[in-house]
C-alpha cells in the first residue's frame, strides 16, 4: 500500500515503522509499496524510489528489521506511466505545478487516463529501452538492500499495463494492436529482471487479470500472459484487477478476485497469489487450502491491524508466535518468536 510519504525516494523513519510493526505482528512475507525505478516513474511526487544508489541504505535498514522478526522482505518495482506527476492523495489529489515539480508523464500512447491528467508523451523505442534497463538496475539495488523477492508491477492501470491493454495502447507497430505486440514490453521488463535477480530468488508479477471494460484487457489474455511469464522465470503472478481507466463498474465483495487467480493457477500451471478483500482468518485459509491460490496478500486488513496474523492464528486455534517483548499479553497458548536478529538467508 503506497504511504505517500518519501522526499526525493528516500524511505522514511515512517516506512521503518509502518513495515516492521507488520513484521512484528507475524506476516510471513512483508511488501514494500510501488517503488519507482526512475524518478519520472512515480506515482507522486510522495512515492518510494529506487532509481538511484543513495535509495539503498534506507531499504536495507527496513529489511534488516524484517528479517530480524523472522519474516521475509520484498519489494515492487513500479513505473506509473500516465498515472504519474500527481500530488500525494492527502487532502485531494491533482497534478503537480512546474513549482512543485511536475514531470512530463509517459505511456504506451497518447491517452491521458482522464481530464484530471496529463497527456502523456508516447514512448518511443529508445524510451522503451532505457525503462527496461531501469527495471533491471533497480532489481541490482534490491538485491544489495537485501531483499528476498522483487514483484514487477504490471497490474492497475500503470505503464506496463498500458501496453498491455487496448484501452490505453494505440500503436502501430511492434509494441501495439496484437497480443504478442502489446506484452512484448511486459517480457522485456520479465528477462531484463530476471537477469539481474539471482535464479534461486522468487520473482513475482502482479497483474489485473481484467479492465472490467469492454474492448480491454481481459482474463483470457492474462491466462495466457501467465503462461508465458512462466516460460520466461516467472515463479508467481500476483492476480489483481482494474486501474486501467475510470468509471467501470467493478462487482466488489468479498474475495472478489480469487477466481482469477484460481483460474490462472489452474490453466497456466503457474503459482498464484489471491488479493481483494480478503479479511476473515478461515476465508483466507480456505483460499490456500482449496488450491485456489499459492498465497493470500492482504493490505488494507494490514492498514487495519498490524497483528492480523496473530489474532488470525488465535482464532483458528492454532499457537501463535509472538515477539517475546509482547508475550506478556498475548493470548494463552501463545508462544515467543525465536528471535533472528541479524541472521542471513532468512
Amino acid at each position: 500500500m503506497c504511504q505517500y510519504s518519501s522526499q526525493d525516494g528516500f524511505a522514511t523513519d515512517w516506512h521503518l515503522v509502518h513495515l516492521g510493526s507488520r513484521a512484528q505482528g507475524g506476516a510471513g512475507l512483508v511488501m514494500l509499496e510501488a517503488s519507482a525505478v526512475v524518478a519520472e516513474g512515480r506515482i507522486s511526487s510522495g512515492d518510494l524510489g529506487i532509481w538511484k544508489e543513495e535509495h539503498v541504505p534506507a531499504l536495507e535498514r527496513i529489511v534488516r528489521f524484517i528479517h530480524s522478526q523472522g519474516a521475509r522482505a520484498g519489494i515492487q518495482l513500479a513505473h506509473a506511466g500516465r498515472k504519474g506527476s500527481m500530488t500525494p492523495p492527502f487532502g485531494g489529489e491533482r497534478l503537480l505545478t512546474a513549482q512543485e515539480g511536475a514531470w512530463e508523464p509517459v505511456s504506451a500512447s497518447a491517452v491521458a487516463f482522464s481530464a484530471s491528467y496529463a497527456v502523456p508523451r508516447a514512448l518511443d523505442q529508445a524510451g522503451i529501452s532505457a525503462i527496461v534497463e531501469a527495471f533491471r538496475q533497480a532489481a541490482r539495488r534490491a538485491f544489495a538492500a537485501g531483499f528476498d523477492f522483487v514483484e514487477i508491477h504490471a497490474a492497475h492501470g500503470y505503464l506496463l499495463h498500458q501496453f498491455l491493454s487496448p484501452l490505453a495502447n494505440r500503436r502501430t507497430e511492434s509494441y501495439g494492436g496484437s497480443f504478442e505486440n502489446r506484452t512484448r514490453f511486459a517480457l522485456e521488463v520479465v528477462d531484463a529482471v530476471r537477469a539481474e535477480w539471482p535464479a534461486h530468488l522468487p520473482l513475482f508479477v502482479r497483474i489485473s487479470a481484467t479492465d472490467w471494460a469492454e474492448g480491454g484487457w481481459n482474463i483470457d489474455e492474462s491466462v495466457e500472459l501467465a503462461r508465458l511469464f512462466r516460460e520466461h522465470g516467472v515463479d508467481l503472478v500476483d492476480v489483481s484487477s482494474g486501474g486501467m481507466v475510470p468509471g467501470v463498474a467493478i462487482p466488489i465483495g468479498p474475495g472478489y478476485q480469487v477466481e482469477f487467480a484460481a483460474r490462472i493457477r489452474r490453466e497456466a500451471g503457474i503459482a498464484t497469489a489471491a488479493v481483494g478483500l480478503i479479511t476473515d482468518p478461515t476465508q483466507a485459509n480456505g483460499i490456500v487450502e482449496q488450491g485456489h491460490a499459492d498465497l493470500v496478500f492482504l493490505a488494507r486488513e494490514f492498514l487495519r491491524d498490524a497483528y492480523w496474523p496473530v489474532h488470525a492464528a488465535a482464532s483458528l486455534l492454532e499457537g501463535a508466535s509472538w515477539p517475546v517483548q509482547y508475550l506478556r499479553a498475548a493470548p494463552h497458548g501463545s508462544v515467543a518468536r525465536k528471535a533472528v536478529a541479524g541472521a542471513e538467508g532468512v
